[in-house]
């Protein structure tokens, strides 16, 4: 009887156990998506650290907190399309993805996207490396900030520290070693199937989706070991960078940092030409200063940018010398000629014609008229002060040899009677003309049928 009510109770036991373990709270994989689209700067290296920093406070969750309320991410997901950019920079977010408390996966995406230069570190260095198709990496050769080659001995030297660097990497993941380095010596590429095979990435998928599935079933590794999961399940939380990295992102793109240039180098071209006006000398210096700032972080050509600012010399010497247009149309060809040589990505310019073109016309017209405008009223007669009355009748009010009293404009003036002749006494009321100023003392001569005493 007693073992008939212990079989009895065991069932009983498992279905209470299940129902207990479907009504409890079921732990999701929770990723946070973050996008890193551009050139490699300095506000890329932040937004990523704050990323990693906000994945990472499930290690060390705040006990003022309730627990409800704390966000637990079991990945970053870092989806990467990038040109390259600095050294140091690719250096700085290398060591955060190592680092990290959060596994790091890097995915080259959308299609048509790119890990070029200090992205393939990028992607030698996370736990996870995946591309979707129709995307490209590799071309890792280090070059100078204007696109051109290094020296011989600065070339051996940064090539053998970036190899080092790239050797430890994709041998800590169990990736193509071989490959890493000859991204860096030949500049090689591969598509997305192609490292794939080279083993150069671990996935190929069509999105992120796609991405965890795969990673669930093969295994996220760890510290601790490979960690399966349902990526089925997976739920993506997408990561908002502060309006601080939405600046800097802002300031750090070519076009803008371009367009702040001219208006920089046209404020202070207005500043020197009218002093005191003020506000084109605030806002043209304010302006250079955010370029300058910018072109020192992106891969500028010095020679555009010696280019660009000789333009606006130009057109200020054109005030100075009589040239007939020559300096001015010698300023426009600068200013277009360091449009195009301003930035280099991959050996060519990183600015559109379609942004260059209208600009210079905007710019040159602009200054163009400022130096026509300047020029006019330099050439024109004086309209204010002593020299206006130059030329201009006066009536006499009394005279006596060669001295006496005029009245122009409302006032009386001193005046002396010019001319080698004997003095003519003249009678008030008549018409002398101006014909230069002496001291605050007027030089008149006989105006035609002036009355004569």
């Amino acid at each position: 009887m007693a073992s008939t009510k212990i079989r009895r109770f065991f069932p009983a036991c498992a279905l209470l156990l299940g129902c207990l373990l479907c009504a409890g709270p079921s732990l999701a994989f929770t990723v946070l998506d973050v996008r890193l689209a551009g050139a490699i700067s300095p506000a890329q290296a932040d937004m990523l650290d704050a990323a990693l920093a906000l994945a990472g406070r499930q290690a060390n969750p705040d006990p003022t907190r309730p627990a409800a309320q704390e966000q637990r991410f079991d990945l970053v997901l870092l989806r990467l399309d990038t040109p390259g950019g600095s050294i140091e920079v690719m250096r700085r977010m290398v060591a955060s993805i190592l680092n990290a408390p959060t596994p790091v996966a890097v995915y080259v995406s959308p299609g048509g996207a790119r890990a070029a230069s200090a992205g393939v570190f990028l992607v030698a260095a996370a736990a996870v490396a995946a591309m979707a198709p129709q995307t490209t990496i590799g071309a890792a050769s280090p070059i100078t900030a204007s696109g051109d080659d290094l020296e011989k001995t600065a070339d051996k030297k940064v090539r053998n520290d970036l190899q080092s660097l790239v050797r430890g990497l994709a041998d800590k993941y169990g990736r193509n070693v071989n490959w890493y380095k000859q991204a860096i010596d030949q500049a090689a590429s591969l598509n997305a199937a192609e490292a794939v095979t080279e083993k150069v990435v671990d996935y190929i998928a069509v999105d992120q989706a796609d991405l965890l599935v795969q990673i669930g079933k093969r295994g996220l590794p760890t510290p601790t070991g490979k960690v399966r999961f349902d990526g089925s399940q997976a739920r993506f939380v997408a990561y908002e960078p502060g309006p601080w990295y939405n600046l800097l992102s802002w300031l750090l793109d070519p076009q803008i940092a371009y367009v702040l240039l001219l208006i920089g180098v046209a404020g202070v071209f207005f500043e020197l030409t009218t002093p005191g006006a003020i506000l084109p000398g605030v806002v043209g210096g304010l302006s250079l200063i955010v370029a300058l700032y910018a072109l020192s972080i992106l891969p500028t050509n010095a020679a555009g940018l010696l280019l660009l600012l000789l333009s606006g010399g130009l057109f200020l010497l054109e005030l100075h010398v009589t040239s007939f247009g020559l300096l001015s149309l010698a300023a426009v060809a600068s200013l277009f000629l360091g449009s195009l040589l301003l930035f280099r990505f991959d050996g060519s310019s990183g600015l559109p014609l379609g942004l260059i073109l209208p600009t210079v016309a905007g710019v040159s017209a602009l200054l163009l008229g400022a130096v026509w405008i300047l020029s006019r009223s330099q050439r024109s007669k004086p309209q204010t002060g002593l020299e206006a009355l130059i030329g201009q009748k006066a009536l006499v009010r009394h005279f006596k040899g060669r001295m006496g009293k005029v009245f122009v404009h409302g006032e009386i003036w001193d005046a002396r009677l010019v001319g080698d002749g004997p003095a003519v006494a003249l009678a008030p009321g008549a018409e002398v003309v101006i014909d230069g100023v002496e001291e605050f003392t007027l030089l008149v001569s006989l105006a035609t049928k002036s009355p004569t005493s």
